[in-house]
């Protein structure tokens, strides 16, 4: 882990600070100042490792419940909510186990029952929404599920204390139990969404070392290493593994072999961080011209690197996956039927369009369509266009948008893309929307070609 602050003395504190923290057991309460008085440092020097500690997933911050100690989240489990997360949507307060709050849940279930019939449903990491019944408390507890209580009631006494012993989250909500089933479901739902946006981190093995070359070896090295791997591209870093440059084939065309390649490397390279998309990885790397991206961490130490053919290989994936939840654009699209494109005269223009009603949900401040709306449907429609005409899907690279006139909402609109220009790499499109009076709305677009199927 890098170091921060600029004196050893700093530095020794800080990873000392670090290590408490990840020697504490999971589910420990912990405070900047209670840290700094255990181990003698200053609260401004707890308080950097403490964020550092948060942004490394070993604590989790809730509101109302405090700081508490925790195992590092797993990718995979995205779609899963734990006990911790559901506290801070129903706006909880903690009662008991607080060191099962890191758990997932992978069901909720209403105690709207009679306790012999909720039997069937509790298992181990479900949680159990109810109100003022300690009987169907403990029976959650027993059965190895949290426990949600509504309506502002406390559990008691004895029930705190199980919750302890099975490390299990006992939690209070104000609300009532349609609203936090509502609230939870949303989240469960959100989740979904989030599971089919793939990150650069589902992507690059971390722990696979990089091929790397080091500040003040020579060009021959490169060649070396480019022979051995038949890559010509390959982050430069420094003693503590910081990118701080990157070396191609290009800096060492001229070079003499015996000199070194921080003289020729390119400084200041362009990086990319764990968690941002593919997809933003990929427009990154189209719009530079690189084919190898090095991952850092929020220090710039070097995490892995990820190559253009890599991340068109996750995109294509990703397209080939089912879909998980309607995102708002997916709903906005809802209705919307391709058919067959005509001009002004009757002809067919060999084309395709998509025709659909403007709802109520679609209507902006002034009551008629939004033109934030508008726009969007446009890019759907052109991008459905180019996924059913040439199989594959672009990145956006600029809009222009012209609202002619108003749309009146409950209007039958037909939405018409049209490739003005198409190659492997880009795409120009014109993009009209007509209604019953005519041309309403139009669009002029360029955007990257890419792969995905």
């Amino acid at each position: 882990m890098a170091p921060i602050g600029p004196s050893n003395d700093t530095i020794t504190k800080h990873e000392q600070i670090l290590n408490y923290i990840q020697g504490l057991k999971i589910g420990t309460k912990i405070s900047v100042r209670a840290i700094a008085k255990a181990l003698s440092v200053s609260e401004g020097t707890a308080y950097k490792a403490f964020k550092e500690a948060e942004s490394s997933g070993l604590v989790s911050t809730r509101e109302r419940i405090g700081t508490v100690r925790i195992d590092r989240k797993r990718r995979e489990a995205l779609d899963q909510l734990t006990f911790g997360e559901v506290a801070e949507i129903v706006e909880g307060r903690l009662f008991g186990g607080a060191a099962g709050l890191d758990k997932s849940l992978h069901k909720f279930v209403i105690g709207a029952m009679e306790l012999d019939a909720m039997l069937r449903y509790i298992d181990q990491g479900s949680l159990l929404i109810v109100g003022n019944r300690m009987g169907a408390h403990r029976l959650a507890l027993e059965e190895g599920a949290g426990v949600l209580i509504t309506g502002g009631f406390e559990p008691s006494a004895e029930i705190i204390q199980l919750a302890d012993d099975r490390v299990l989250p006992i939690i209070t909500s104000r609300h009532d139990t349609f609203t936090v089933a509502s609230m939870i479901n949303r989240a469960m739902y959100d989740r979904l969404i989030k599971r089919k946006i793939m990150l650069i981190e589902d992507i690059v093995t971390f722990s696979k070392p990089a091929d790397v070359l080091r500040m003040g070896q020579s060009i021959t090295a490169f060649h070396r290493l480019s022979q051995e791997t038949g890559y010509s591209r390959f982050p430069v870093v420094d003693d503590r593994s910081k990118v701080v440059g990157m070396m191609t084939a290009k800096d060492a065309i001229g070079s003499p072999e015996d000199g070194t390649i921080d003289k020729v490397m390119t400084k200041h390279p362009i990086t990319a961080a764990p968690n941002i998309t593919v997809t933003s990885a990929a427009h990154t790397m189209a719009a530079e011209g690189i084919d190898l991206l090095p991952i850092v961490d929020r220090h710039r130490k070097l995490l892995g690197v990820v190559t253009r053919q890599e991340v068109l290989d996750a995109m294509r994936f990703a397209g080939k996956q089912p879909e998980s939840g309607e995102t708002f654009e997916d709903l906005m699209w809802t209705g919307f039927l391709a058919t067959a494109s005509v001009n002004a005269s009757g002809y067919d223009e060999l084309g395709i369009a998509y025709k659909g009603i403007i709802t109520p949900q679609m209507s902006g401040a002034l009551g008629m369509a939004s033109e934030g709306m508008l726009a969007t449907l446009m890019t759907q429609a052109a991008r459905r266009m180019i996924r059913e005409t040439a199989k594959r899907d672009y990145l956006l690279e600029s809009m222009t948008t012209y609202f002619v006139r108003p749309v009146q909402i409950d209007s039958e609109v037909t939405i018409i893309p049209r490739a003005l220009e198409m190659s492997r790499k880009f795409t120009k499109l014109e993009i009209e929307v007509k209604d019953g009076k005519g041309l309403a709305a139009k669009a002029m677009m360029t955007a990257q070609m890419i792969d995905p199927y």
